[in-house]
């Protein structure tokens, strides 16, 4: 039987792997398919082959599933993320942030700003080479849980993005193989520190990535995985963010300038991508730099993505 996805969420007390469909979550364990969602991940093609086998006197077993109380669908062991990979994204951020512009930036009036941010996004289309970095898994917590803002961080922003999972070991793959190494797709949020991606002391060689990405809770990751096949078009989706019900991003994965297939190759090209490896492929216009809005204490953040599922994360001044 077709399922919606595969979500973690606790039964009795300990968190338990469960096949989704609708409003049902038929925990797989009880069914004879063992196994964490990172252990499901290591034999991708044998698990969903054995959950479309199940008939119905196995969902007779389901319990009832709420996205409202689903866990992290499991710890990533490789956090990986493509910045900079929409164009109404990037141009909104060098507009809206004096911090997020590098030096040959500085006093450039709005126009001649706008005008290098098209340039850069116009030169990045061109030469398709994705630029990413990488996530501390640390940084994980599930769809429903507090982000908590760090007490150094000024501008504490949001970044909802689509989540690719990839579910079977490659290197060197070409693009027009990627797709075959994808799982499925997930709600992702790349929650920033925006000011500390630019180092203003004069040591920086780069950007900051480690400060500016990868504090505690900076990764709600869920409701739940969404296999490749129950997507028919990752490109067609629509990314919607809202904080306190005010709605910040709605946009179109159509906008992505560098495709799944040509991140997917790039990161292989040079790192192994290992079953459960997550990709976050990017975060559309809408961010809270480009309207001079940050998180704060009490904030709430809600996001969704067509067919995938919503989060819904409070967020909390550290103390």
């Amino acid at each position: 039987m077709d399922i919606t996805g595969i979500a973690t969420i606790l039964i009795d007390g300990a968190p338990c792997a469960v096949a989704v469909r609708g409003d049902k979550g038929l925990p797989l364990a009880r069914v004879g398919i063992a196994g964490d969602m990172l252990m499901l991940l290591g034999r991708w093609e044998e698990t969903c082959e054995a959950i479309t086998a199940l008939g119905a006197d196995a969902w007779a077993q389901a319990v009832p599933f709420d996205m409202g109380t689903a866990l992290v669908p499991y710890v990533p062991r490789q956090v990986f993320c493509t910045g900079a990979n929409y164009r109404k994204h990037v141009i909104g951020l060098m507009m809206g942030d004096p911090s997020m512009r590098t030096a040959e930036m500085a006093d450039k009036s709005p126009q001649e700003l706008r005008a290098h941010a098209e340039r850069v996004m116009d030169e990045k289309a061109r030469t398709s080479t994705p630029f990413c970095f990488i996530k501390l898994p640390s940084a994980v917590i599930g769809p429903n849980d507090t982000v908590v803002l760090p007490r150094q961080v000024e501008k504490p922003d949001w970044e909802l993005e689509l989540g690719v999972v990839i579910g079977k070991r490659c290197r060197h793959v070409a693009p027009e193989q990627a797709m075959d190494h994808v799982a499925g797709y997930a709600v992702v949020n790349d929650v920033t520190a925006r000011e500390l991606i630019f180092r203003k002391d004069g040591s920086a060689v780069g950007p900051d990535w480690l400060a500016g990405k990868s504090f505690p809770t900076f990764l709600p990751f869920g409701p739940m995985l969404v296999p490749r096949r129950n997507v028919a078009d990752p490109y067609a989706l629509n990314i919607r963010l809202s904080v306190n019900g005010k709605v910040y991003q709605d946009e179109s994965t159509q906008d992505m300038i560098i495709s799944i297939e040509r991140q997917i190759a790039f990161l292989s090209s040079l790192v192994e991508l290992q079953p459960g490896g997550l990709i976050c492929t990017g975060s559309p216009y809408g961010n809270g730099s480009a309207f001079g809005v940050y998180l704060k204490d009490g904030d709430i953040m809600e996001g969704e993505i067509t067919g995938l599922g919503r989060q819904r994360n409070p967020c909390l001044a550290e103390g």
